[in-house]
């Protein structure tokens, strides 16, 4: 089996020198599409590692759940463009992303789906090689996911999952929160450059950039809240939730959560080889569920 790196620092900065060229030229693509795309925008060094993590594992199907008006979207076609390999398959309650993802970037690689992926599994894709998590309706969606999701999809599957460290710490009972928790059950460790929980990575990425000139920012935020890991093989379905009081520093589970250092050296499982997705129109694939099982769960919209 090769071996797969693990997603730490060492590995993201690598990436960074390697694609150095081609996120130059996304980068500025993207400068313009935030000044005619509505927010909420992923932060500067979260997009970008979600784009260079692509870069190095060229997915044959990526799934993203919450597209919001199409920011990450973009970032991660863009990716599979530069990879010319890949097919996106997205969910959201609305629409948005498709009035404002680039055309020649959707064509033939992006199948959106508007509903609930809860009720449309029948939508996922038959394989799923990178997974990309921006919903926010909160812990149901985040149980749901945990228990039924992710035990479906093959082991060492790079995931990342938007919002989780705006702060030192997570709220308790916060989908933050339950995916920590999660995480911790499973003995996974994780990569954040966020700035509040990992300052030290934050300024070894923000000086890295700046040597390779990618230092002007995009979106002024420099949060970047997202966590990235690889999935475990065979995970416990439940997400436990904390048992430990909470203290004013935030949330403190009965075992504390792996961080970005401590991320577990995963090895790699099989990647299934790139199809060409069947019914695609000139600028995307969309089907809308016209269920009422699918219409009556859908309780609040995806944002990403």
């Amino acid at each position: 089996m090769p071996h797969t790196p693990a997603i730490d620092l060492a590995h993201i900065q690598h990436l960074y020198r390697t694609h150095r060229d081609d996120l130059a030229r996304v980068r500025e693509h993207m400068r313009h599409h935030h000044t005619t795309t509505p927010g909420p925008h992923p932060h500067d060094i979260e997009a970008e590692i979600t784009y260079l993590l692509l870069r190095a594992h060229t997915p044959a199907h990526t799934l993203q759940i919450g597209t919001g008006h199409g920011s990450t979207t973009t970032w991660i076609l863009h990716a599979l463009r530069d990879n010319g390999t890949g097919h996106l398959h997205s969910f959201d309650t609305h629409d948005h992303a498709t009035r404002h993802v680039p055309t020649h970037l959707a064509h033939h690689r992006w199948t959106h789906t508007q509903g609930d992926p809860r009720t449309n599994t029948t939508h996922l894709p038959p394989h799923t090689d990178h997974l990309v998590l921006n919903p926010t309706q909160g812990s149901w969606f985040t149980r749901w996911y945990l228990n039924h999701l992710l035990p479906t999809l093959p082991a060492h599957t790079p995931t990342s999952v938007h919002g989780v460290f705006h702060h030192t710490h997570t709220p308790p009972y916060t989908e933050g929160a339950l995916i920590l928790t999660w995480l911790t059950n499973n003995t996974t460790g994780f990569f954040t450059a966020s700035a509040a929980r990992a300052p030290h990575t934050h300024r070894a990425l923000c000086d890295l950039k700046t040597e390779l000139g990618l230092a002007t920012p995009i979106h002024p935020a420099r949060h970047n809240p997202t966590i990235y890991f690889r999935l475990p093989p065979h995970p416990h379905h439940r997400a436990t939730p904390p048992t430990t009081r909470h203290t004013k520093e935030g949330a403190k589970a009965t075992a504390p959560a792996p961080s970005q250092d401590t991320t577990t050296q995963l090895s790699s499982a099989s990647t299934p080889e790139a199809s060409d997705p069947r019914n695609s129109r000139n600028r995307l694939t969309s089907r809308t569920p016209t269920t009422s099982a699918a219409s009556a769960t859908i309780r609040e919209k995806f944002t990403g």
